[in-house]
């Protein structure tokens, strides 16, 4: 009974913090998020010593960008953020417009307290770009992870390149760092892309340039993605 009991105040913890930080997004603007997460991009990248790694960048398929995922915790901490996913144009020069996509995770353990942590995500191969375009997926179960090395150069770090599907990094307090996001799911934003693009889009269709975009959001964030990729230059 107490096992029971115990299981009902989890799912309710669960369902209360998923909600609280439904919330807190609602009053965010899809074009708020976008400027936060190109700011995200820029400043990571203004620090090449303690950045991401050039090479990996190049050699990306997809980028994902959630600025400000919150992570809130008492008894059951819950992770939650919406972001942006941008992939390689099928030329391999330049980057897609971005499309929208939601974070969500939950961990246990006794902890009280909460954060706010960017969050930056490198999809390495076109196996990781196929789960990142379903309908939902979660890392760690779905498609291989790990933390990403950071700095100008990840030559010694190249087993992990060739093995991991995605590479995953956080930055809190000003410290940018690979961190492991197993357990993570990771799904479309529909909503956010209605918002953006003024009709029900899939983030396929958006990534893989097949439906015309009438509107100019998200252009900032990917000329930067451009600006950033030697690959395009």
């Amino acid at each position: 009974m107490k096992l029971q009991k115990l299981s009902r105040l989890g799912l309710y913890c669960i369902g209360a913090g998923m909600l609280s930080a439904g919330m807190l997004f609602a009053g965010e603007s899809a074009a708020s998020r976008l400027r936060a997460a190109a700011e995200v991009m820029n400043e990571v990248m203004a620090t090449p010593d303690k950045g991401i790694p050039q090479e990996l960048l190049e050699n990306s398929q997809c980028v994902v960008i959630v600025p400000g995922m919150k992570k809130g915790a008492f008894i059951i901490g819950a992770k939650y953020g919406k972001g942006f996913l941008l992939c390689r144009k099928a030329s391999g020069k330049g980057w897609s417009a971005p499309a929208a996509i939601m974070v969500e995770g939950g961990s246990f353990g006794f902890q009280i307290g909460g954060s706010e942590t960017d969050v930056v995500m490198l999809v390495m191969n076109k196996g990781g770009v196929e789960k990142l375009l379903s309908s939902k997926f979660t890392l760690g179960a779905d498609a291989s992870v790990a933390a990403g090395p950071v700095g100008r150069t990840s030559s010694a770090n190249t087993d992990l390149q060739l093995h991991a599907e995605i590479l995953s990094y956080s930055r809190a307090r000003g410290l940018f760092a690979g961190i492991a996001l197993d357990g993570a799911t990771l799904r479309p934003d529909e909503e956010t892309n209605k918002e953006l693009y003024g009709s029900k889009i899939t983030n396929r269709e958006i990534v893989t340039g097949t439906e015309t975009q009438k509107s100019m959001a998200g252009t900032t964030l990917t000329a930067d993605m451009d600006k950033y990729s030697l690959r395009n230059k």
